[in-house]
């Protein structure tokens, strides 16, 4: 199975020698293995240019946790500005430490983050080019009138020409309840953990382990309960909320190997019937 994380490898910058499950962080392996910031930043960019025909500036991260992408993108221009929101304080709190004080004062200025919730940001979340709600984590909305509610206020949110993108995964496989084990690199392996999924409801709990070389385990470092959405109901709600122009991003495949994707998205209406992909949603508003 290769769901949650085929099309956002970290390359796996490690500045630690030694990871066991007592040692090691666990957010910094969930940056290294779940995350690739600069390949998302650089699609979120383009993207907009690309129907803007100009450059955002304003991005607002929900369920930002470390706010890493925020941080990516507060690094490509030093016009950009950044807000992260996340209702985690400790995790926030982390991504100060980390992710933040590792920017120039300048740099770290641009970037405000909001320890609330995503449907009520307050006036420093608003106005925002672009709103991104990436690693599925909107999935926590479980009903269509809960999403519903979440996508009409990002719209109400966003500048008169702003933008909503997200990430989704699917195909048969995300509705098996199986593991996937990638080695990440010589100090840990990531395990991705669809530990129960229910048919009826479309919930479904989901958990990352990682282990390490001494073999050790660290077990539960993140779980999420979700329902697994399908691609056309998603589309339908974000245009139920008032958006226009909801496209569907579908990755490219790598032509030496067609089993495996090449990172590029495109625009289209039609996409392959693979048991595992991922792709990206960009959500217009409407002009007024």
């Amino acid at each position: 199975m290769a769901t949650a994380t085929k099309s956002r490898k970290s390359k796996g910058k490690n500045k630690i020698l030694k990871y066991t499950a007592v040692s090691a962080d666990r957010h910094e392996l969930y940056q290294l293995s779940v995350q690739n910031v600069e390949s998302e930043i650089d699609f979120v960019d383009a993207t907009y240019k690309q129907l803007r025909g100009k450059q955002a500036v304003l991005l607002r991260e929900d369920f930002c946790g470390t706010a890493a992408t925020a941080c990516e993108w507060i690094g490509r221009r030093e016009t950009n500005k950044a807000v992260g929101v996340d209702l985690d304080g400790p995790t926030l709190d982390w991504g100060r430490k980390h992710n933040l004080d590792k920017l120039e004062p300048d740099a770290a200025k641009r970037v405000t983050l909001l320890e609330r919730d995503v449907r009520d940001t307050g006036p420093e979340g608003q106005g925002a080019d672009i709103v991104l709600a990436m690693n599925f984590s909107y999935w926590i909305f479980q009903t269509r009138d809960g999403l519903r509610e979440y996508f009409k206020s990002v719209l109400d949110s966003l500048a008169d020409d702003g933008m909503f993108m997200c990430d989704f995964y699917g195909g048969s496989e995300a509705m098996c309840e199986q593991e996937e084990t990638r080695k990440v690199n010589k100090h840990f392996t990531y395990i991705w953990d669809q530990h129960r999924y229910n048919p009826i409801t479309g919930e479904m709990d989901c958990k990352i382990h990682f282990k390490f070389p001494d073999g050790s385990i660290m077990e539960n470092a993140f779980e999420y309960t979700w329902r697994l959405w399908t691609l056309p109901e998603i589309q339908e709600i974000l245009l139920e909320a008032g958006f226009e122009d909801v496209g569907v991003y579908w990755e490219g495949t790598d032509p030496d190997d067609e089993e495996e994707g090449n990172g590029e998205f495109e625009l289209t209406t039609e996409g392959d019937a693979d048991p595992a992909y991922i792709c990206y949603i960009v959500s217009q508003k409407k002009k007024q």
